[in-house]
């Protein structure tokens, strides 16, 4: 079996915790903030844990070999 492709756009937006879970940037922090509520733009810093349902997806098929290596 040849070896998977890492999916190049999944690489540069996501990444993987110690635990192996996925972890990502909220979407919704780049431009026209002015019409945003500030509760949504302090909710947004920082990162999140991908859900459950999309972690295995982003796993198995786009970033194959990426938790691998993260421990």
């Amino acid at each position: 079996m040849p070896k998977m492709k890492s999916n190049s756009s999944a690489k540069k937006r996501f990444s993987f915790t110690g635990t192996g879970k996925v972890r990502m940037n909220p979407a919704n922090k780049r431009h026209g903030l002015v019409k945003r509520p500030q509760q949504m733009k302090r909710q947004t810093r920082g990162t999140e844990i991908v859900a459950d349902v999309d972690a295995p997806n982003i796993k198995r098929y786009q970033l194959p070999y990426g938790d691998k290596f993260q421990r």
